[in-house]
């Protein structure tokens, strides 16, 4: 596995090459084999997240396709298939764009595209305050209202990697982050 290197100005973007193994059937085997691997590649790998590469977002080229090799116990057959996919990994210290999908006492919980990114109320300003009535954080002063559906800006302060997900949790505490308008 490799990073190429790309033009993008943001680091949470990589374009990768990357290793997978399709298993199929033998119900599959004839003359469009070649074409349903790629199907296959496609529909296992686009929106998954490897904790070690991040969330793959699009696959942009097959490389190549081995030969099958036969799982003796199945009859199903294992292809090595390597390939060029778009991948999001975030990292602490960046500022992204979310959408908020749940508010309440404890705080408010996002979405950065598929990362789930939770943000503490002792993480948010002093001056927003939960309303429950309204299911929203909202600062008195100047009016400003955080409630779902809403486009925040946020800093990822940590992350958490597991083997198949990755999780953020990010901050309201510093300058230009808040409610987009």
């Amino acid at each position: 596995h490799y990073f190429i290197q790309s033009n993008l100005s943001s680091r949470m973007f990589y374009h990768m090459c990357l290793d997978h193994r399709i298993l199929l059937h033998p119900q599959y085997f004839g003359p469009r084999l070649i074409d349903v691997v790629k199907k296959k590649l496609f529909t296992e790998v686009e929106g998954s997240c490897t904790g070690e590469y991040g969330f793959v977002v699009a696959v942009t080229t097959i490389d190549h396709i081995g030969n099958g090799v036969i799982d003796q116990g199945q009859g199903s057959v294992h292809f090595p298939v390597k390939y060029k996919a778009i991948v999001f990994r975030p990292f602490k210290g960046e500022v992204v764009d979310a959408i908020v999908r749940e508010v309440n006492k404890v705080g408010i919980f996002c979405e950065v595209g598929p990362l789930t990114c939770f943000i503490s109320r002792h993480s948010i300003p002093a001056d927003m305050v939960f309303n429950p009535d309204m299911d929203c954080y909202q600062n008195q002063d100047e009016g400003i209202v955080i409630q779902k559906e809403d486009e925040i800006r946020l800093k990822i302060i940590g992350t958490r990697v597991d083997a198949n997900d990755i999780f953020a949790v990010g901050s309201l505490m510093d300058d230009f982050l808040g409610l987009i308008s």
